[in-house]
């Protein structure tokens, strides 16, 4: 036998993807690269929400007090008058003609579009959106629009990040992690709520939990929350203590609010989009709907002005039990009405604080029937409101610890958020954002869980007992095997007198070697031991199997020993298969067993 059929020779099909050691985690030293830049991004994303928040403030004093000022201004001070009614409708035109001239990306609270750019955009976001959108959520929360800055600016911070991500060469999954980093450094900077703000990465934008995303995050957070100081101030957004001494029994109270929560959430997610379909069948372009929305929310304020803007006077109302009962069932009606009514026309502006708006009004509606402080249970709504109806508890939990730095509430929250995720969950399909993602043909999966393909190796699934074809038969006899054998398979291993791996063989070998001139005294070993084979190793993931498998487009894999190359088995696209079937039947098989134990005791 030839000197050449010792070994099959080896080649790089994966294109430098080299086999990694078995460990926990697969980030590498370029996670110190990712956190360098976070540190630029997080200072970004902290500086464009201090812009947003001050341009915010100078279209409300130009709007309604007609004054050029950045300092905070309520819209319920303004005497009544039509233009309450006309300023929203023109705030909603020139929004509307943003959106048809600069970007259709600008329309929409900010989070759905994030989530797109990530998953199908590969984390590209244009410099046009990262100027648009502060802009027009601006003109929008200024002009009495019932929104929030949370939601422009996590897409504004996002854009920041993946604009800079696009001046290096990085994956999309860098790209990602920069993203989210500027989107975290944006909410952190306004809220003053880093955890919650990592958290919002985790349970909405990430799509993963790896060190990798984490770090950078977590360090981007880090660094806004170290400018917030210079920019807002220090301490939290709402500071309250309540006295949540509640007895056992009492969290399910707490539980019972979050319950309130999860139906009022899914209440309000099924009419928004019942009432974005009516404005789809308007004979009208999508460019007037954001001024139809603006009339809605002109006429709203003339009923409770304090309905319309942000609202964080209305959120530390509730939290300090000052508003009286009329006055928070006015809000509740009115900011429910224009809030889905303005956000169902596409015009921009964020989903966060209206929610918090909401869901504590009717935590404070129901604290009344309750003992204990309105304030503590509005607490619990506006809690609830967000985790269920962003799919995103812990975030709620941790975002109504940082905003009133209440520790002692830290239960009580989790028990209402959690209900009223598991409300929401139930009762809709898709989140309030991912809804819309959904409608624009793009199905998103929220559920993480460890890829079977990471989990398992490859001596898990291959087969043992190979078939193969030994290295000194002739070209002759492997033509006469394809043709003669009814159950040949397609490709065969070639080894030697030890076993040792030689190359591979297929029919469409053989059939092109009948074809030559002379074929009866080649052997096998002259044929194929100088072709390059991918070729695995029983400790390699399932998962690189199948990348060689993609990169060399072969159905079967060879695995070998890596010491001695000696063939130990064979990897099939069926044994993949095989894996992805026994990990759904681990989901969906119930079968007691310690029933049966008893019984056969």
């Amino acid at each position: 036998m030839s000197s050449k059929s010792s070994r099959p020779h080896q080649h790089d099909f994966m294109g430098g993807l080299a086999r990694r050691e078995a460990g926990d985690f697969t980030t590498d030293r370029r996670v110190l690269l990712l956190i360098g830049m976070a540190l630029i991004v997080g200072t970004g994303g902290a500086f464009a929400a201090w812009f947003l928040v001050n341009l915010i403030a100078l279209v409300t004093n130009i709007a309604w007090f007609g004054r050029v000022s950045t300092q905070e201004a309520r819209i319920a001070d303004v005497i009544f008058s039509p233009w309450m009614v006309l300023i929203p409708v023109v705030g909603g035109l020139v929004i509307g003609l943003m959106a048809r001239f600069g970007s259709e990306k600008i329309r929409g609270h900010g989070i759905p579009e994030a989530i797109e750019a990530i998953l199908i955009g590969g984390s590209r976001m244009s410099a046009k959106v990262a100027v648009l959108k502060p802009l027009s959520s601006a003109l929008s929360i200024g002009t009495g629009g019932p929104f929030g800055a949370e939601g422009p600016i996590i897409m504004t911070g996002g854009a920041i990040g993946s604009l800079f991500a696009q001046f290096f060469h990085m994956s999309a999954a860098e790209r990602k992690t920069l993203l989210v980093a500027g989107a975290a450094a944006g909410m952190t900077t306004i809220f003053g709520s880093p955890v919650a703000a990592v958290m919002l990465a985790v349970e909405l934008l990430l799509f993963e939990w790896k060190p990798r995303s984490f770090i950078p995050v977590a360090v981007s957070a880090c660094v806004a929350i170290s400018w917030r100081p210079l920019l807002f101030g220090t301490g939290p957004l709402f500071p309250t203590h309540f006295q949540a001494d509640l007895p056992g029994w009492g969290i399910l109270r707490c539980a019972g609010v979050g319950i309130v929560a999860g139906l009022q959430s899914g209440l309000l997610t099924t009419l928004l989009y019942k009432i974005e379909d009516l404005f789809e069948r308007l004979p009208i372009h999508w460019m007037w709907w954001p001024a139809l929305g603006g009339l809605a929310v002109g006429l709203g304020g003339l009923i409770e002005p304090r309905a319309l803007g942000v609202g964080y006077d209305v959120i530390e109302g509730l939290l300090k039990n000052s508003l009286p009962t009329s006055t928070v069932v006015a809000i509740l009606l009115v900011k429910t009405t224009i809030w889905l009514i303005a956000l169902s026309s596409g015009t921009s502006g964020g989903v966060l604080a209206p929610l918090l708006i909401l869901g504590g009004t009717v935590g404070w509606l129901t604290g009344l029937v309750l003992p204990g402080d309105p304030g503590f249970w509005a607490l619990l709504g506006m809690a609830a409101m967000m985790g269920g109806t962003m799919r995103a508890p812990l975030t709620g939990t941790f975002f109504a610890i940082e905003i009133t730095g209440d520790l002692n509430a830290l239960i009580p929250l989790l028990a209402a958020t959690i209900a009223a995720y598991a409300v929401t969950v139930l009762l809709l399909r898709r989140s309030i954002l991912t809804e819309k993602i959904a409608r624009r043909g793009q199905h998103i999966s929220r559920e993480y869980g460890v890829d079977p393909f990471e989990f398992a190796r490859a001596r898990d699934i291959m087969v043992s007992s190979v078939d193969t074809l030994p290295a000194t038969m002739s070209v002759a006899e492997v033509c006469a095997h394809f043709a003669a054998a009814e159950d040949a398979h397609r490709t065969y291993p070639v080894v030697d007198g030890t076993g040792v791996l030689v190359g591979m063989v297929s029919r469409a070998d053989a059939l092109r070697w009948q074809r030559g001139p002379d074929i009866g005294p080649d052997l096998l070993a002259d044929k194929v031991s100088d072709a390059s084979i991918p070729i695995g190793h029983p400790d390699d993931t399932v998962g690189h199997i199948a990348d060689i498998m993609i990169a060399t487009d072969a159905a079967r894999i060879p695995i070998t020993d890596p010491m001695s190359g000696t063939l130990v088995g064979l990897v099939t696209r069926k044994d993949l298969l095989r894996l992805r079937q026994s990990h759904t039947f681990a989901e969906l098989e119930r079968r007691p067993y310690l029933g049966k134990t008893f019984q056969r005791s």
